[in-house]
Parts: structure tokens; C-alpha cells; sequence
């Protein structure tokens, strides 16, 4: 286990679409395992592996809520529904936020670490997270879809996905 330097904006690798995981073997574990300790250590709330430098479909989410950490390999929202419209930040571009407008509720299918199918039930801010996670696996920013920026150097770090 390890805590994984987080690329920054604009990293080539944030752009690109990741590629599906077809292996679920021990590396994956360790990605998942260091992933989960990255986001941590970072006070972030969600991290994907291109986050990491990593053009894998892999994600953790952990809003503390009682939900806890969340694992999701090749994640796919399957259902969504609802609006609602708040801030948001990332770990990849830090000092900015910027209110962008989500799905409240969605449905989420994917795989653990082992392979077998897992689906999560989300909203409010943990399908907010989700919703955001997932745009990484596909090269879009939370930059590309808010409605207003923010400079937030000045303020202190709360977190962010």
C-alpha cells in the first residue's frame, strides 16, 4: 500500500478515456488499497485512477457518510433522475470550485475487486461524487460542465472528489 502522487490539470492522462479492467487479480487490489489512501490522505471524498496517472476504469468514493468506501471497478450509471445544482472541487485541480448541475439520484452498476457485479443506490452528494468520478473515467472535467468557477486559494482545503 502507498500513497499515489495525483496528477494535476492539464496531465494529458486526465483527458483520455480509461480502459475497461478485464484482470481482477492482487494489483488491482493494491490499486484499489494505495487509491483509497491517496484520496485520504488528500481529505478528498473520491478519486479515480487517472487521477493517479492510471487510464483505468476504477474509482473510490467515500463521502462520509454511512456508506463508507466504496470500491467500483468499470462503473456505468444505469439509471438517473432528478437535478440538483452545488459546488464542487477536484484533487487534480486545486485553489477552484465551480457549481455544477447533477443527476439527484442515480443508479450505478459495476464490478469489486474480485469480479462480481455490485450496483449502488445514490444520492444527494454521494451520487454527486459518483456522477464526478465517473466523468473522470471519460476525460471530462468538473471545468468542462460547471456553470461558474471559483478561485478558492484564499479559503481553507475542505476536500474534494
Amino acid at each position: 500500500m502507498g500513497i499515489r502522487l495525483i496528477v494535476k490539470d492539464p496531465d494529458p492522462v486526465l483527458r483520455e478515456v480509461a480502459k475497461e479492467v478485464t484482470k481482477f487479480n492482487p494489483n488491482l487490489k493494491k490499486l484499489l488499497k494505495d487509491m483509497a489512501e491517496t484520496m485520504y490522505d488528500a481529505e478528498g471524498v473520491g478519486l479515480a485512477a487517472p487521477q493517479i496517472g492510471i487510464s483505468k476504469r476504477v474509482i473510490v468514493v467515500d463521502v462520509g457518510d454511512e456508506n463508507g468506501l466504496v470500491e467500483m471497478v468499470n462503473p456505468v450509471i444505469v439509471e438517473q433522475e432528478g437535478e440538483q445544482l452545488g459546488p464542487e472541487g477536484c484533487l487534480s485541480i486545486p485553489n477552484l470550485n465551480g457549481e455544477v448541475r447533477r443527476a439527484e439520484r442515480i443508479v450505478v452498476q459495476g464490478q469489486n475487486s474480485d469480479g462480481e457485479s455490485i450496483t449502488v443506490n445514490a444520492s444527494g452528494y454521494f451520487a454527486r461524487a459518483f456522477q464526478h468520478e465517473i466523468d473522470h473515467l471519460n476525460g471530462v472535467l468538473f471545468t468542462d460542465l460547471a456553470e461558474s468557477v471559483y478561485d478558492i486559494s484564499d479559503r481553507p482545503r475542505k476536500g474534494g472528489e
